[in-house]
């Protein structure tokens, strides 16, 4: 599935409405919890694994976005408002969210380090 329409709702979620009529409303919050990217979910490189500490929830802007642009045909890259942004979130990593948001379920890393 493709989206057909993102956008930033005032009440801090990203609407997304998808090619197939569904609809996915992710909280801020969650999506930025649970970045993908190296500097928040870690890496093992030449099996060397690097797990990085816990972020300051309290970092003002650490839930706002300040932009959002498109990767390819794949992806969304956003920059939050504290400056983080090399997080790229793929449209099935997003769908993913979207099940686990209800649980606040946490997305495992673990088998990838």
């Amino acid at each position: 599935m493709t989206p057909v329409r993102i956008k930033l709702n005032k009440n801090d979620t990203l609407f997304i409405k998808w090619d197939d009529d569904s609809e996915s409303s992710l909280s801020l919050k969650y999506l930025r919890d649970e970045c993908p990217c190296a500097s928040c979910k870690g890496e093992t490189i030449l099996l060397r694994t690097y797990r990085p500490p816990k972020p300051q929830v309290n970092t003002p802007g650490r839930y706002k976005i300040k932009n959002i642009k498109s990767v390819g045909d794949y992806a969304i890259g956003i920059t939050w408002e504290d400056g983080h942004n090399t997080g790229i979130y793929s449209w099935n990593y997003l769908q993913e969210l979207d099940k686990g948001q209800d649980e606040n379920k946490n997305q495992k890393y673990d088998p990838l380090l």
